[in-house]
């Protein structure tokens, strides 16, 4: 169900619903590979101003699979974030299923990531089991600072999508690093600890550490037009990058991202018939 958006509602918004980056990197950090379809999320190209453009409740519109779909992130006071989801064409309300959103947020100048919890929070007039919102809270120790939010999964219309965006300018970061995520226990039990086609070997191919120590420091620079030919991030189909590489199964695989390495890995132990060979990931 769709219905028009009403315009100008965007009081109490703080200055942090300015322009926001866009992608996984604006691309951005820490998507997640659908078992029957695939990720993919940012602007193309030629959508770059489009991905900064404000949006009707203040905050600033990104395209999801090229202008299939958009979003409209929102920094309000107080630390909550709220993600409207809109139609190709903007101003479009765009229903899709209640679900949970797991968010990895990095603050401005940080090597580690956190997590927050987007919920479903239907707007008046949203169908029953349905919801066009999604609201979560900033950590207090955030709340006014500068952070990087990723979305690595929204299920739209039975697509799988991801969402990046931050309360920054784009150009504020202009060749600096992108802070890696922290490492953690959890983290550990995943790159550490064989299964399905992650085994021994590949442990120690990967020098017997996790992504986050191996790669922190390094800035994803995220591409969401990869030429023809290319190599592809298996996880958000953009241009995979060789700093961000990872054994699996004795066979090299480049990401575009550290996250995304976490989300390849938990599918190759969980999943591992649904793991295709390198050269399947390359732009067609």
């Amino acid at each position: 169900m769709v219905r028009r958006l009403i315009l100008g509602a965007g009081v109490g918004l703080v200055a942090a619903s300015g322009l926001l980056s866009l992608g996984c990197g604006s691309s951005s950090p820490p998507t997640a590979p659908a078992a029957t379809a695939p990720v993919t999320g940012g602007a193309g190209a030629g959508d770059e101003a489009h991905g900064h453009k404000p949006g009707a409740h203040g905050g600033t519109l990104v395209s999801l699979g090229r202008d299939s779909y958009h979003a409209e992130a929102v920094f309000e006071k107080g630390g909550t974030v709220r993600l409207y989801l809109l139609g190709k064409d903007e101003a479009r309300i765009q229903e899709v299923e209640s679900q949970e959103l797991t968010a990895y947020l990095t603050p401005d100048g940080s090597t580690e990531a956190d997590k927050m919890t987007f919920r479903s929070e239907p707007q008046p007039g949203d169908a029953k089991g349905k919801t066009s919102q999604f609201v979560a809270t900033l950590p207090k120790d955030l709340v006014g600072k500068r952070v990087q939010v990723t979305v690595n999964n929204i299920n739209l219309n039975g697509e799988r999508f991801r969402i990046a965006f931050s309360n920054e300018r784009k150009d504020d970061h202009a060749g600096a690093e992108m802070p890696a995520k922290k490492g953690t226990a959890e983290e550990e039990a995943l790159f550490l600890t064989p299964g399905g086609a992650y085994t021994a070997a590949d442990i120690l191919a990967n020098g017997s550490t996790v992504p986050s120590v191996k790669y922190k420091g390094i800035r994803a620079q995220h591409d969401d037009n990869p030429k023809p030919g290319e190599k592809i991030c298996p996880i958000s189909k953009t241009k995979a990058n060789p700093k961000f590489a990872w054994v699996i199964g004795g066979k090299t695989y480049e990401f575009c991202c550290t996250p995304c390495v976490e989300e390849f890995v938990a599918l190759a132990k969980e999943k591992p018939g649904e793991v295709k060979d390198p050269k399947e990931y390359v732009k067609q």
